[in-house]
C-alpha cells in the first residue's frame, strides 16, 4: 500500500484549474461561490483509514464530521445524518429521536441516486443533487454548537473544505432548502 498523501498547502477557494476535477466536486464550488461563501480546501488522497482523516484534520484545522447516509426499514424514507466523527452511532438513539422504528445504512444505490455520490465521499454538499428534498438532513447538535467551523467533503473523498459553520446554517442550507433536524446523540 503506497503512502497517504496530503497536499502541503491549505488553499484558499476553488482551485484555478479544474481540469480533470469530478463535476460534481466542480458544482459544490459554484454553490459556495455564488452563495459567497468563503472557505479553504485541502487535496488528499482518498483517506483510507481513521489515521489518514486525523491527518487530514490535522492540517484542515477543524474536524470533518461524521456523515451517515440511513434508511427506514421499507427504503422508502432517507437521512443524511451529521455527526462529531469522534461519537459512537448507535442507530437505536437516533431512530428513538426521529420516531422512526429502525434505520440502517441505505447503500450505495440510494446514495447515488439523492445525493449524487459514492460511499466515502457523503457530505452535506451532496444536497446539492437533492432538489426534491427526498433526503432529510438530520445534525447532531455537537456538530454546530461551539464549533466556528465544520469540515466536509466537496462530493468527492479527495478534498476537504473547512466552512464557517454559520455559513452552513445561514447560507448554504438555505439555498439547498434543507431545513435541518436537530438531534443530541
Amino acid at each position: 500500500m503506497s503512502a497517504f498523501t496530503i497536499d502541503p498547502i491549505l488553499y484558499e477557494g476553488r482551485p484555478a484549474d479544474c481540469t480533470g476535477r469530478d463535476p460534481r466536486e466542480i458544482a459544490c464550488y459554484d454553490l459556495l461561490d455564488r452563495l459567497g461563501v468563503p472557505f479553504f480546501r485541502l487535496d488528499h488522497d482518498e483517506a483510507p483509514s481513521i489515521e489518514c482523516c486525523a491527518a487530514v484534520e490535522a492540517r484542515l484545522g477543524t474536524d470533518i464530521c461524521k456523515n451517515l447516509f440511513l434508511c427506514n426499514r421499507q427504503k422508502t424514507q432517507f437521512y443524511l445524518l451529521l455527526m462529531p466523527g469522534d461519537k459512537e452511532f448507535r442507530t437505536k438513539d437516533l431512530s428513538a429521536q426521529l420516531g422512526i422504528s429502525r434505520l440502517s445504512f441505505a447503500g450505495p444505490e440510494p446514495m447515488e441516486e439523492y445525493l449524487g455520490v459514492t460511499p466515502g465521499s457523503v457530505s452535506v454538499l451532496g444536497l446539492l443533487n437533492d432538489p426534491d428534498n427526498t433526503v432529510r438532513l438530520v445534525i447532531d447538535r455537537g456538530v454546530v454548537e461551539g464549533r466556528p467551523f465544520i469540515g466536509c467533503h466537496p462530493c468527492r473523498n479527495t478534498s476537504s473544505l473547512r466552512i464557517a459553520t454559520s455559513d452552513l446554517l445561514e447560507k448554504i442550507l438555505p439555498a439547498l432548502r434543507h431545513d435541518p433536524t436537530y438531534v443530541s446523540l
